[in-house]
């Protein structure tokens, strides 16, 4: 099996070392390349090709909610998962709507950052729906809530109705097997409105699926 190609991203060289470290124990991840800060992290990407890179937020030069923004325009771009020192962040919020597929706590035990990678390179967010709503809860930007809500809807409206019960299956945090059982459709058929739904909407990956049905206000009786 081909290993994960992994770039880590991170100012403090005690973190990159411990990262290091454990995701050298992993076989099927392998570590291609390691930053200090999101402005070295265009050209490492370009010359090392990773699958995922587990990005620090807070960097002195260039951020790496600024690092993922640029990534994740390319049209090539390799999954992102941000790390970060808090659970209600405005930056991570940040950084998931322009397209990383999760975070991470940098206290997080070992296992769970190594098993967040190889979800990630699975297709499949570092992101509970509970999290994401505790998250949006304390990170609310200036746009009034209604104004977000309505237009949250009116982009949802623009989906099949098969398209958009698998878009708020999604924000529910069910898996392609979970939601193929609960709507009577094959894995097959998930993936394909689940890549239909990404395309219709110019959106990234499933988290910000989630977060556009959160806004739409559909999880509100979970």
């Amino acid at each position: 099996m081909t290993p994960i190609r992994l770039l880590l991203v991170d100012d403090d060289p005690l973190v990159r070392a411990g990262l290091s470290f454990m995701m050298g124990g992993a076989d099927d991840i392998e570590i291609v390349g390691e930053a200090a800060d999101g402005s070295e992290v265009p050209a490492l990407v370009d010359r090392t090709r990773p699958d995922v890179v587990l990005m620090d937020i807070r960097m002195p030069l260039v951020d790496g909610l600024t690092a993922t923004e640029e990534l994740r325009g390319r049209a090539d771009a390799p999954d992102v998962i941000v790390l970060t020192t808090f659970h209600a962040d405005e930056q991570v919020l940040r950084a998931l709507r322009a397209g990383a597929a999760g975070f991470v706590l940098k206290d997080t035990p070992p296992a769970e950052i190594v098993q967040a990678v190889r979800r990630v390179a699975a297709g499949d967010p570092v992101l509970s729906p509970t999290v994401t709503r505790q998250l949006i809860a304390h990170t609310a930007g200036p746009e009034p809530h209604l104004d977000r809500t309505a237009r949250a809807r009116a982009r949802l409206g623009t989906l099949a109705e098969r398209e958009r019960e698998v878009a708020v299956a999604v924000g529910h945090g069910r898996a392609n097997a979970e939601i193929a059982a609960e709507l009577f459709m094959s894995v097959a058929t998930v993936k394909a409105h689940v890549s239909r739904t990404l395309t219709k909407l110019n959106l990234n990956n499933r988290v910000q699926i989630a977060l556009l049905v959160h806004d739409a206000g559909l999880l509100e009786d979970e």
